[in-house]
């Protein structure tokens, strides 16, 4: 089926690609530095939701992000076994517990946040900040509608 395209939707589609195919290497680079676990969990990521947002169930981090609440729960089953995540009780429900933060993960939070930092130093290099700007706003806006689809 032969479709016609817009010059925008010919753009969107080279952009979504170049998303994609960035996406796949900074997650290779994840894996290199620790930030994303050997099976592809965003340790860095769900630390950085808990020191941002506080405490959260597991249902709210899937929710959020948006994945399958399993995947979350094999996540924070290995942080809570390598001693950085812990359960909480929640007064708003019984059965469901929150998952917050350790110092141990503060700590481990703290150094992966360095390396993430010195990461985009490194990628920043010659490249002006206001096209980095653009950029962001605009994958920023993609997302947005995105997120509205789902």
């Amino acid at each position: 089926m032969q479709t016609t395209t817009t010059p925008q939707g010919e753009a969107m589609m080279a952009l979504c690609l170049e998303i994609l195919n960035a996406g796949f290497k900074l997650r290779a680079m994840g894996k290199k530095s620790g930030t994303v676990t050997p099976w592809g969990g965003g340790s860095w990521g769900l630390l950085r939701t808990l020191v941002t947002e506080g405490p959260k169930t597991v249902p709210d981090i899937a929710r959020s992000r948006p994945v399958a609440r399993q995947h979350i729960q094999k996540l924070v089953n290995e942080l809570r076994d390598m001693g950085l995540i812990r359960f909480v009780d929640n007064p708003a429900h019984k059965r469901s517990r929150l998952v917050d933060i350790t110092g141990k993960g503060r700590t481990v939070y703290d150094s992966m946040t360095a390396d993430v930092a010195a990461m985009a130093e490194d990628l920043a290099r010659d490249l002006p900040a206001g096209d980095l700007d653009r950029a962001r706003h605009t994958v920023s806006v993609v997302g947005a509608k995105l997120a509205a689809k789902l």
